[in-house]
């Protein structure tokens, strides 16, 4: 039998008798056998009813489970360990930067015991399978099928050596636990991962890791934004008519405070608030309503960053999203009607000293895959070099995020420049676009125009100085300034 689940992760019926059948010994009497060939039938019928029950949730919900080819199954590029990732190969290659230890350990327990003993979660794409639980161990059975793969030459000489002490031919299949809906998927890993035994058990997620499980599904324990937006359509009279909306894919659709502000509330307090208009924020909310009650927008369409975008970009261009003109001017609605009381002024904060280039506050960034080098960048200017330690790898890298971004604007909104534009020419011409777009004012489109001058503070001559001058040493306060005048057309140009 070819895979790692035969005779392991569960047998028919047939099989369970052979296997059984076999062992009775043939030295016995003939009456001795008889009741024995009874014992044995009656207790693998036992043995295999209660594998077909372990087959089933603690609620009865049949599941899946599949031998599915080694070759058939695609490591999850938007894995919550990481985010979203251009490809299968940098999903796999993130592996290793990150946990290339518990990769390794994770490669060699398999090959010592020959089996896995936790089933991939996967859902069906197509002609192949993608992994969104169980990425580890499929990511080492395909490297251990094919060295060859692996990132670097080091670990495909290390999985050629593993691959080696396997005994006998390595499967080309392995069974599987396979749901199509990924509703279900979901309720599935917000339930898992905790134990990590160096690598060989289940890796525990850190908080970052959940907190990107959080803002892909939007699961999480506290409010719902989907409840709260049913509500108030019944309070209405907006709701679509009797047809059921799907709660957890709009759950999805707004499991981020970008998404949710741009149909016009916000719940980053604890609670939902509108952040326009009440009336013109339920009417694009009774839309999304409607288009997920009538199937017109589905799990699949917005099943990544993208795809939520694309969907909204859709309907701004219709003019359903709450414009800026009916923007609550910095407080929700709720905010307005509480203030009733008047409230007894609370003691000054003393105010924190700035430790990062990127100060620690949510800039509503929502990051797709092909923006994954740029994010890297970000949290490490946000949480990882501090501006009294790491100066001059921040002005290295300040720069580097800065002409990242601008591509970014360049290649999504289709902005001309020329092949021979500098940097500072190529940030105006960005600038003008926003601008145009009335994304920026006036005054932000000078600070850019003046970017092209070496004599100011803010230029494109200063950051050059930064990464080719061995006598101009950046400072702290200098960093910072530049940040806070630029970090409005960054964050721009990444949302682009």
């Amino acid at each position: 039998m070819s895979g790692f689940a035969r005779g392991r992760f569960g047998l028919s019926s047939a099989d369970f008798l052979v296997s059984v059948w076999i062992r009775v010994p043939i030295s016995s009497s003939s009456k001795a056998i008889g009741s024995l060939q009874y014992y044995v039938i009656y207790r693998n019928y036992v043995i295999y009813r209660s594998i077909r029950r372990c087959k089933r949730s603690s609620i009865g919900r049949p599941m899946s489970i599949k031998s599915l080819k080694i070759e058939d199954l695609v490591v999850n590029r938007a894995n919550d360990r990481h985010g979203e990732l251009e490809n299968e190969t940098a999903a796999i290659a993130w592996l290793f930067n990150a946990r290339e230890t518990h990769m390794r350990n994770l490669a060699k327990d398999i090959v010592d015991k020959g089996e896995i003993f936790e089933l991939p979660l996967v859902s069906p794409e197509g002609s192949k399978f993608i992994v969104f639980d169980g990425n580890r161990r499929v990511t080492c059975l395909k490297l251990l099928a094919h060295p060859h793969k692996a990132p670097n030459a080091e670990l495909q000489e290390f999985f050629a050596e593993q691959k080696a002490r396997w005994k006998g031919e390595f499967p080309e299949s392995v069974q599987c636990q396979v749901e199509a809906n990924r509703e279900r998927i979901d309720e599935i890993l917000f339930r898992r991962h905790t134990g990590t035994q160096n690598g060989v058990g289940q890796s525990t997620w850190d908080d970052r890791m959940k907190a990107t499980f959080v803002a892909r599904t939007g699961q999480r324990s506290g409010i719902s934004v989907a409840d709260e937006i049913e509500n108030r359509l019944r309070e209405a009279n907006l709701l679509p008519g009797r047809k059921k909306i799907p709660r957890s894919t709009m759950n999805r659709l707004l499991s981020a405070e970008p998404f949710r502000n741009r149909l016009g509330f916000s719940v980053s307090n604890g609670r939902f608030e509108f952040t326009h208009e009440e009336d013109v924020a339920l009417g694009a909310m009774a839309r999304v309503a409607y288009d997920l009650a009538n199937k017109r927008l589905v799990l699949g369409d917005i099943w990544d960053v993208d795809g939520k975008r694309k969907y909204l970009d859709g309907l701004e261009r219709e003019g359903v999203l709450p414009s800026v003109q009916y923007a609550l001017s910095g407080r929700s609605a709720s905010a307005a009607a509480a203030k009733v009381q008047k409230a007894r002024p609370a003691a000054a904060r003393k105010p924190s000293k700035r430790t990062t280039l990127i100060p620690q506050l949510d800039y509503g960034l929502a990051w797709p895959g092909r923006l994954q080098r740029h994010r890297q960048i970000w949290d490490e200017l946000q949480f990882r070099l501090t501006l009294t330690e790491h100066p001059n790898a921040i002005s290295v890298l300040f720069r580097v995020l800065l002409e990242l971004a601008m591509e970014n604007c360049i290649a999504q909104a289709g902005v001309t420049v020329n092949n021979g534009d500098k940097l500072a020419a190529r940030l105006v011409k960005v600038g003008k676009h926003l601008r145009g777009a009335g994304k920026i004012d006036d005054k932000q489109l000078g600070v850019l125009t003046k970017f092209q001058h070496s004599d100011q503070l803010v230029s494109a001559d200063t950051l050059n100085r930064y990464v080719h001058s061995p006598s101009f040493a950046p400072s702290p306060e200098h960093l910072a300034s530049m940040w806070d005048s630029l970090a409005d057309v960054i964050c721009l140009c990444l949302r682009a």
